[in-house]
């Protein structure tokens, strides 16, 4: 299943030489990730309630094309794969055009908060989405 999020570029996001800064690419994966987990129903502030983190454990990013001021974006979200306490989201950000900004997979582990260790989420935040 694949999501789609967009976002407008702000002035702020652009660094001296007018483009969006490498490390703001970043933040616009980590907002596409959360909006993917609502799409597909997921209840993170749940699964935090009940003592489950999801961190980010590796992104491999390659950045394609620069994106300017005022820039609509469109992000695209989907799994990559699934393990027992651990997945990889495949995610690419792309300009109204078609022009591929960013392309990135990024690495998630599911942590007990109170032990700190790697750890199997609950059966109910297994939802159908999260697997590719």
């Amino acid at each position: 299943m694949k999501a789609t999020t967009s976002h407008k570029v702000r002035s702020y996001e652009c660094d001296s030489y007018g483009h969006v800064n490498n490390a703001v690419y970043l933040n616009y994966l980590e907002y596409a990730r959360t909006e993917f987990m609502r799409f597909i129903g997921f209840d993170y502030a749940k699964c935090v309630n009940l003592g489950f983190y999801l961190y980010v454990t590796h992104i491999d990013i390659f950045y394609k094309a620069s994106a300017f001021l005022d820039d609509e974006l469109i992000i695209e979200t989907e799994p990559l794969k699934k393990g027992a306490v651990s997945g990889t989201f495949k995610q690419i950000i792309k300009k109204q055009d078609g022009t591929v900004c960013v392309e990135a997979q990024v690495s998630w582990a599911s942590v007990n908060s109170k032990t700190q260790r790697p750890s199997k989420l609950p059966e109910e935040f297994m939802v159908e989405g999260l697997n590719p």
